[in-house]
Parts: C-alpha cells; sequence; structure tokens
C-alpha cells in the first residue's frame, strides 16, 4: 500500500511516503554540494525532481517525518521512501531501482563493489552513511507482567525454540518478583530480509555462541516462532497476541512492554543514550574506501547491548549529476543539527554526535 505525503501532513509509517523538497538555489546542475540544514539554497530557480528511496522499515517512521519537514521547506522535488525492508532497499539501490536506500546493516566489502549498482557510474562504489541510531528493544505480552530480566542465553534459548513455556525454570530464575504463567512461548521474528534481524541474531550470536548456533544473517535462520512482515508487523503480532515476545526498533515500540536485557544482576532497559554511547564508542570498520562509513559496533559499551544503526546507501558518484544534487540535498537534511532533533523528537531515536555528524556532512558533500 502506498500513500502520498501532503505538505501539511506525515502519514503512515509502514506505507510509501511522498514527499517534495525545492533547493532554492540553484537550478540542478548548479546546484552546490553543500546545502543548509533544510537541503535549500538561496538565491535562484528551484530544484525540481523525483528521489525513489527504500529500505529499512525501522526508519519508516523517521523518513515519514523528516519527508514531511523537507517538504515543507522545498516543495518541487517529491522524494518516495517505501519501508519494505533492508534486504529489498539494498537489492532494489544495486538494481537501480532505488536512487537511494535504507538499510540496517551496511554493505559487505564483497557487496561494496565498482559496476554493482546501476545507478551509479559505473566506477563507482557506494556510501554506508550512518544517519539514524537507536536500540532494539525485545518485546513481550504476558497478562500479569510487567517486567522481565532475561540474559543472553535465555534470551537466545527462547528465539531459537529452545524455551518454550514462561514458567520454565531458566526464566523464573531471573525473575523471582514476577508470576509468570504456565503458558506457551510464541517467539516473532522478522519474514523479510532485515537488517534488524542481522543486527539482533548478531548480538546472539556473539553474546550466547553456546545457545546461538546459527550465523548472524538479516534472513531468520530457524523454523520455529511465528513471523511478521516489518517492524510494525512485529510490533502488531506482539501486542496482539498472548504470551508472545518480540525484537524491533526501540523507537518505534511505543508502549509496548519491554524486557530488560543482560547478564544477571546487570539488567538494563533500552535507552537511546545507551545506543549513542555504544555507537561513539565503535571505530569504522577496517578497509573501507575514504568516506565510508560502515560501523564495527561496540555493543560491550552500553549498559544495554543491543543496538541498532541505520544506514543510508547512496552512490560516490551518480550517472545523473541532477540526481545526484537531489539526493545530497535531501541526505544532508537527514544528517543536519535539524534533521537528526525531527529523529530524536519524533520516533526517539538517538542523535548522532558532533564528530560522526561531521563525517556523514563531508562524506555526503564528496557525492558527484
Amino acid at each position: 500500500m502506498k500513500l502520498r505525503l501532503t505538505a501539511a501532513l506525515g502519514l503512515g509509517a509502514a506505507l510509501m511516503l511522498t514527499a517534495c523538497a525545492a533547493n532554492e538555489g540553484q537550478t540542478a546542475e548548479t546546484t552546490p554540494t553543500s546545502a543548509v540544514s533544510d537541503g535549500a539554497t538561496t538565491g535562484a530557480a528551484p530544484l525540481k525532481g523525483t528521489l525513489n528511496g527504500m529500505g529499512a522499515s525501522s526508519v519508516s517512521v523517521a523518513q515519514e517525518n523528516w519527508i514531511a519537514q523537507f517538504q515543507t521547506a522545498n516543495p518541487d522535488v517529491t522524494v518516495l521512501y517505501s519501508p519494505d525492508g533492508s534486504g529489498a532497499g539494498r537489492d532494489a539501490f544495486m538494481g537501480g531501482g532505488a536512487d537511494f536506500a535504507g538499510s540496517d546493516r551496511a554493505f559487505t566489502s564483497e557487496e561494496n563493489v565498482a559496476g554493482a549498482f546501476k545507478s551509479c557510474a559505473p566506477d563507482s562504489t557506494a556510501l554506508d552513511l550512518p544517519v539514524y541510531i537507536s536500540p532494539i528493544a525485545v518485546v513481550f505480552h504476558v497478562d500479569g507482567v510487567e517486567s522481565l530480566n532475561l540474559t543472553p542465553a535465555v534470551l537466545a534459548s527462547i528465539f531459537k525454540g529452545d524455551i518454550t513455556n514462561w514458567s520454565d525454570p531458566l526464566i523464573t530464575a531471573l525473575n523471582p518478583d514476577a508470576t509468570l504463567p504456565d503458558l506457551a512461548i510464541t517467539a516473532v521474528h522478522r519474514s523479510d530480509d532485515s537488517g534488524t534481524t542481522d543486527n539482533f541474531t548478531t548480538y546472539l550470536s556473539n553474546a550466547a555462541g553456546e545457545v546461538w548456533d546459527a550465523e548472524p544473517d538479516g534472513a531468520w535462520p530457524y523454523q520455529k516462532g511465528e513471523a511478521a512482515k516489518g517492524t510494525s508487523g512485529v510490533i502488531s503480532a506482539v501486542k496482539d497476541g498472548v504470551g508472545t515476545i518480540g525484537y524491533a526498533d526501540a523507537s518505534q515500540a511505543g508502549e509496548a512492554t519491554k524486557a530488560s536485557i543482560g547478564v544477571e544482576g546487570a539488567f538494563e532497559q533500552p535507552t537511546a543514550e545507551a545506543a549513542a554511547a555504544a555507537v561513539e564508542a565503535s571505530p569504522i570498520a577496517e578497509g573501507r574506501a575514504e568516506h565510508d562509513l560502515a560501523l564495527e559496533l561496540d555493543s560491550k559499551a552500553s549498559g544495554y547491548p543491543i543496538v541498532l544503526v541505520s544506514y543510508a546507501l547512496a552512490c560516490t558518484d551518480y550517472k545523473d549529476d541532477a540526481k545526484a544534487d537531489l539526493v545530497k540535498a535531501y541526505l544532508n537534511y537527514i544528517a543536519s543539527e535539524e534533521g537528526q532533533k525531527v529523529a530524536a523528537d519524533g520516533p526517539g531515536a538517538a542523535p548522532l554526535s558532533e564528530a560522526l555528524r561531521g563525517q556523514v556532512l563531508a562524506a555526503i558533500d564528496s557525492i558527484q
């Protein structure tokens, strides 16, 4: 289902998002590469055109808000963003069906090679630009239970399907003050190829490798459990179900009850501050090209260990110069102080640090 956003409305977190943007400074051929925070410049004819984006559903609310604000300042450019999942976004960007993409994981070094991206110049690679930071929440719905502590091993056992009842001794031992019922557990996972799943399974593999014997992946590795499409699908399945548990970007979890995760005696709730701390301590992955800002997440630096970084994926060099200018204007707004505040005030994401934001803006400025 698709929906067109108007200047006054920001609609439909899981729908096709449409918005308009204008560059008040110059034509597409002469627009400067570094735009002010709203993606506009001053002094010339409006920039016109259409951008097609696709990808992570975790950022659908943020994209909705970004597009609405960008449209207000820039009424002559249409931006489409379809939140079909990180895998779909990466595939569309590589195949030329998207001018930019959103993904909760960066391209691997094997994927990010010249010639792999249809909308890019033949010698262009992709830029992985971190623009959205949030913890991944473990949400659950068990009547009468308002708090829940889980260690990595117990969490992995639940989602693998080894622990199947809420009264299991391994769960009750961690929650002596809770009345856990004799009730089957329904573990909800993503049905689509998801960067959130990739981050979640990476955490389980690293923190509970003795239980989680599958490789980290965006596709769910086990047959057990219930599958749901997109972030909103997981949240709905958990909230509407009985004895359910799932994982999702915390900024979209809303009023769903969230588990505390950690080693025994040090259980933490998901917070934007914890996610920001983990990202701040995370280096750029080795072997990346200049301005490719794929991060090696260090979840151990944060009290809450499960963190999501969503990337904007763009060409280093577009075949179409006018398209490059449109992408730069929109991404400049997303990464700007104003754009980051919009994501923090709306879905509750953690804004980029000043240092990382500077790196992202410099990378956007390098797009040709």
